[in-house]
């Protein structure tokens, strides 16, 4: 996952600290030249852009092992350094058009360009045949806001419609869900989850641009052509038989259709006298499934503690890319170095560095390098629901993510500021680097929940999510805009993300030592439990562990 550059209007003076910067006391334990090696390997052609399913992830996890056993990490799984993770590849086939009718009216819909479709469901095909459209706002059920979109709404069999996002997007009142950060209830994923709970057939949730945060064509192309997901053992029927999208102009046009010409559906979702409502209009649908299923593998290393080994800091990143693809300018394999070579080696040094530590941990340590993060964070997720070391004993997930290799920085950008104590820990580490820390740069966007430490937030994990984006230390503001905005324009998810022997590791050291001497300290001070702050969707999580 990748953040934006952002405003320097959104800067508060409260995140700067004018600490002179200084030399981390860890620093030399943290080397970027072995960072550098790392990101040289895995991003290089032999490993084919490490796609899950693949022989190039044989050749990825084998890698990650053998490295562990070098620096003398143990298996982080009993005796094994791998955790298997069943996962099935779907890919939609044979789609019909969404087919709506009643009330008079009666069309179809274009696959792509006015909606998408896809099922979880490891089934040779699907179909839909009159499933009654309801409308369901936000489609959230939110106790700790007292909000509930189903409230005495009976959606079996039924199709509901969703909006992306929550009540709060748009507003300045930090007290109505979390005003314009997004909470996990304004995520598709939750939505989905959500709707399935309730016993939906089916689910649509209505794309706008701006609450998204993303244009329609991203939606397009993650729903279309094959997917990953996680392989329960129901064969993922307790899922939704299809989720899907719709474009705006099309639900414009079914309230239309449903007699509500004029019916403002955003803004009355949004009051807290909403209720949801059967449109009176109904969809037919169907598509046949290629599927393949198989099992991908989370890759773990351990420190066992000293004192309390039962208890545990978790380091994780994602060694999974794209893999082949479309080729452009003649290059059709998309290394990622960046995304995530960096965190993926990152990880590793961060293991090294305890390992050459004479002094041993007194709590564990767990090095988890995951599967699949770019098909929706899957290998995490798995972990989360199938834990070596239970949450109730997993003190924090510390999680490194597209790390960019262009010097030195002035700041630590923490996304997702103000969740957990572990912010404050962090605050106080960059401040001896000579940091200051800026929050989320577009909370709105919900980018706490796009990378793997969210699937350890979900079951209550405190997690931190940060790294130096926004100020370089000599070059400034401007500069790391640039770079910033040429890698997204450019590289990012392209065959392009490559190493470089230009690359400036100093930033990424100065990440990974913060890194680790948070977990150092975590691991040692057996009476630090990090907590969620008032507000955060995961502090009752926690507290009901």
């Amino acid at each position: 996952m990748l953040r934006s550059h952002f405003s320097l209007l959104l800067l508060s003076a409260i995140f700067f600290a004018c600490a002179p910067q200084k030399e981390s006391k860890n620093a030399s334990l943290i080397d970027g030249k072995r960072i550098a090696e790392d990101v040289k390997v895995l991003a290089s052609d032999e490993f084919g852009g490490r796609k899950p399913f693949t022989q190039y992830e044989t050749k990825t996890v084998e890698y990650l092992e053998d490295q562990f056993e070098q620096m003398g990490v143990e298996p982080g799984n009993g005796d094994s350094y791998f955790q298997e993770v069943p996962m099935v590849e779907i890919e939609s086939e044979n789609m019909s058009p969404l087919h709506v009718e009643g009330k008079g009216f009666s069309k179809d819909y274009a696959y792509k360009s006015e909606f998408v479709a896809l099922t979880r469901r490891v089934t040779d095909s699907i179909s839909l045949d009159h499933s009654e459209l309801v409308f369901a706002g936000y489609g959230i059920v939110a106790p700790e806001y007292d909000w509930n979109d189903y409230k005495g709404l009976d959606v079996a069999g039924k199709t509901v419609v969703v909006l992306v996002n929550d009540p709060g997007f748009g507003s300045n009142d930090s007290t109505f869900f979390k005003g314009g950060a997004m909470t996990y209830y304004g995520r598709w994923t939750y939505k989905y989850e959500e709707a399935a709970r309730q016993g939906a057939a089916g689910v649509l949730i209505i794309h706008d641009t701006k609450p998204a945060s993303y244009p329609w064509g991203v939606v397009e192309n993650g729903w279309t052509g094959a997917n990953l997901y996680l392989k329960a053992d129901d064969n993922n029927m307790s899922r939704c038989k299809i989720e899907g999208w719709i474009g705006l102009d099309v639900a414009k046009e079914l309230f239309k259709a449903s007699g509500k010409e004029n019916y403002d559906f955003t803004t009355e979702a949004k009051k807290r006298s909403f209720k949801p409502f059967d449109i009176g209009l109904a969809i037919s649908i169907s598509f046949t499934n290629k599927t393949k299923t198989s099992e991908s593998k989370n890759v773990a290393g351990l420190i066992t503690g000293t004192e309390k080994p039962d208890e545990v800091v978790i380091y994780s990143a994602h060694w999974d890319h794209l893999g082949f693809g479309s080729p452009i300018n003649g290059d059709s394999i998309y290394n990622g170095a960046v995304d995530n070579g960096t965190g993926t080696a990152a990880l590793l040094e961060i293991a090294r560095a305890f390992a050459q530590n004479p002094e041993k941990p007194k709590r564990s340590v767990l090095f988890l390098a995951v599967t699949a993060e770019e098909q929706g964070l899957l290998g995490s997720a798995y972990y989360a629901e199938h834990p070596i070391f239970p949450p109730s004993k997993t003190v924090a997930d510390l999680n490194m993510d597209a790390l960019m290799p262009i010097g030195e920085m002035k700041d630590l950008t923490i996304v997702g500021y103000g969740q957990s104590t572990l912010d404050d820990m962090a605050e106080k580490l960059a401040k001896e680097q000579g940091r200051y820390i800026i929050p989320d740069p577009e909370p709105g966007a919900g980018h706490f929940f796009r990378s793997d430490h969210f699937s350890f937030a979900k079951v209550g994990i405190p997690a931190l999510y940060a790294s130096g984006s926004y100020e370089h230390m000599t070059k400034g503001v401007e500069y790391a805009k640039e770079k910033s905005e040429a890698y997204v324009a450019h590289d990012y998810h392209q065959p392009s993300d490559e190493y470089s022997d230009s690359w400036d590791m100093g930033g990424i050291v100065q990440d990974a030592t913060l890194l680790y001497e948070l977990g150092d300290e975590l691991a040692n001070d057996t009476s630090l439990w990090p907590k969620w702050k008032k507000g955060s969707e995961f502090k009752t999580i926690r507290e009901n562990k």
